[in-house]
């Protein structure tokens, strides 16, 4: 059993659910994420996503797309960022995947980067431009190392797209809770609530839902009814505002809210309870 797969298991025996959060590796720079990750594992985030910054973020709302903007002009790399998790790996042991897009993927090398990735410590990776579909040398590879792929659902996904992910999938399935671009909305709707419990209970892996999550009272809604929850532009937009110290304090006081938010009142509303 892999870090992600471990971790849901622990959770749910425990009745909670995941807190995932996610940040743009190398926003501001690579030292900074390197000296966060630890951190955000201590204020109570069960699984980071580090954001392999890109120059075309077609998925990503403004707030990441300024994030990647200034990774990249800090000079981040995906080969940097490999060796900032093997440091990380020293110290911390969440469960840690890599979100972004498969152009930067295919540049390295599917077989180098999946091997390189593992060795270094990521335990997923997540890319929202391949489809199931087009993921069968991604995905062959990444199987014969034990690095899970996640894939995408959303409010569109038909049957047989539900079905394929159920079967392809590994380590977890991303809800995408609105349709368009990331970014922190005010409120989440009935309906994805609704779709979620319904998909739920269609698979075998667990489900997180992500994209537009904003506020413990709104992650608190998300886990009435998914695995896990994910939390990425509202934590990104801090990067904007602050920096150094007051930043990791900010973004620590907040990861601490949002568990607290999930873990409230929680009881036996889990799936098999």
């Amino acid at each position: 059993m892999g870090r992600i797969a471990d971790k849901f298991a622990q959770l749910k025996k425990k009745q909670e659910k995941a807190l995932i959060t996610f940040i743009t590796a190398g926003d501001p720079d690579l030292a900074f994420t390197c000296e966060l990750i630890p951190e955000m594992e201590k204020s109570g985030a069960d699984i980071i996503e580090l954001g392999v910054p890109f120059s075309d973020p077609m998925a990503d709302g403004p707030t990441i797309q300024r994030s990647s903007e200034r990774a990249l002009a800090a000079g981040t790399t995906l080969p940097a960022i490999l060796n900032m998790v093997k440091s990380v790996r020293r110290v911390s042991h969440v469960p840690i995947i890599l979100m972004g897009y498969f152009n930067p993927v295919f540049k390295y090398g599917i077989s180098k980067f999946v091997t390189d990735a593992v060795d270094a410590g990521v335990d997923g990776v997540l890319l929202v431009d391949l489809p199931p579909e087009e993921a069968s040398e991604f995905k062959t590879d990444a199987d014969s190392k034990g690095l899970d792929v996640i894939f995408l659902l959303t409010p569109t996904s038909d049957d047989k797209r539900i079905e394929k992910v159920a079967r392809l999938g590994s380590g977890f399935i991303y809800y995408v809770s609105v349709t368009g671009v990331t970014g922190a909305r005010k409120s989440v709707e009935g309906s994805v609530l609704t779709s979620v419990e319904n998909i739920r209970k269609r698979l075998d892996l667990p489900v997180a839902v992500g994209f537009g999550i904003a506020d413990p009272v709104q992650a608190a809604r998300v886990a009435d009814v998914a695995d896990g929850v994910v939390v990425g532009s509202a934590l990104v937009k801090l990067f904007e505002e602050f920096h150094g110290e007051e930043l990791k304090s900010l973004v620590g006081s907040f990861i601490a809210d949002l568990k607290a938010g999930i873990s409230r009142n929680r009881g036996p509303r889990n799936r098999d309870q």
